[in-house]
């Protein structure tokens, strides 16, 4: 099967499968294999695929159109101009989510050696991000799920960062309990999902962990945790995203401990992070 014959049937099977941006997943998919560029599938349309990898391509591609998200058939994906390793057991990065580091990064440009946490980690997309956009921060990155953490360790390796540190445990117990330095600022992307609204996600969303998602039966609980167990100890800021009619409750939840708070907006004109300030903090 030649490389345009193979692409051709991969982007077949995904679109009777009703996957809305077959085209271009069939050739991410493509490239994620054969460790190439668009360029390739131009320029040798008319080759012989290796028999091997179109095995590998046409697995991926049924995986797809199975349901399993891209990012996972893939097994990596892109945020803030970084590319981070991905799979089951660990959240999905997400565009919106990168507005935490547009925070952050405008947050610290003025302050030396601050100590940032990136609480509920995941892959530590958020908190790699800002160690590597500012090396001289120490960031310690916080997750408790197994499977999520081996990733962060996966991505922490790839990223080189001798600025960030990966902890294992759960944010419900508590800042005291890790013996931790006082953080400047606090980033996190916590689940926030009501438990009973769990069943009605889209399919896809399924595939990815429940420990990622679900925030507890009114989805604040782990803003709650935050608020109580954590920011006592904060000596700056903090910004964590939420969902959709969320902003509002946690600013109300963090006016606790923060003088200042406001929201921002993502693309959608949805208020997705939630930023407050301790004591005399800028802005």
């Amino acid at each position: 099967m030649t490389v345009s014959e193979l692409l051709r049937k991969g982007k077949d099977l995904l679109k009777k499968q009703n996957i809305e941006n077959y085209s271009n997943e069939a050739c991410w998919i493509f490239e994620s294999v054969f460790d190439c560029g668009r360029e390739y599938m131009v320029f040798h349309a008319d080759e012989e695929a290796d028999s091997q990898k179109q095995n590998i391509y046409i697995d991926k591609i049924i995986r797809r159109a199975n349901g399993e998200p891209v990012q996972y058939v893939i097994g990596t994906w892109d945020f803030y101009g970084e590319t981070f390793f991905v799979g089951k057991g660990v959240l999905i990065p997400r565009p919106e989510t990168e507005l935490l580091v547009d925070f952050a990064l405008d947050f610290l440009k003025d302050k030396k050696n601050p100590v940032v946490f990136d609480l509920c980690s995941g892959s530590g997309c958020i908190g790699l991000s800002v160690a590597k956009s500012i090396p001289e921060s120490q960031v310690y990155l916080v997750e408790k799920s197994e499977d999520a953490f081996d990733y962060l360790e996966k991505n922490l390796r790839s990223f080189c960062c001798k600025n960030a540190t990966a902890v294992s445990g759960d944010i419900f117990d508590g800042f005291k309990k890790f013996g931790l330095p006082e953080p400047d600022l606090i980033l996190s992307n916590p689940p926030y999902i009501e438990s009973g609204d769990i069943s009605t996600l889209q399919s896809e969303v399924l595939f990815e962990p429940l420990m990622a998602l679900d925030g507890g039966k009114d989805g604040y609980d782990f803003y709650k945790a935050i608020n109580d167990k954590w920011l006592p100890y904060c000596k700056g800021a903090i910004a964590v995203e939420c969902g959709e009619g969320q902003a509002e409750k946690i600013e109300d939840i963090f006016s606790s401990n923060c003088g200042r708070t406001y929201s921002v907006t993502d693309f959608n004109g949805t208020k997705r992070v939630v930023a407050g300030f301790i004591g005399t903090e800028r802005k």
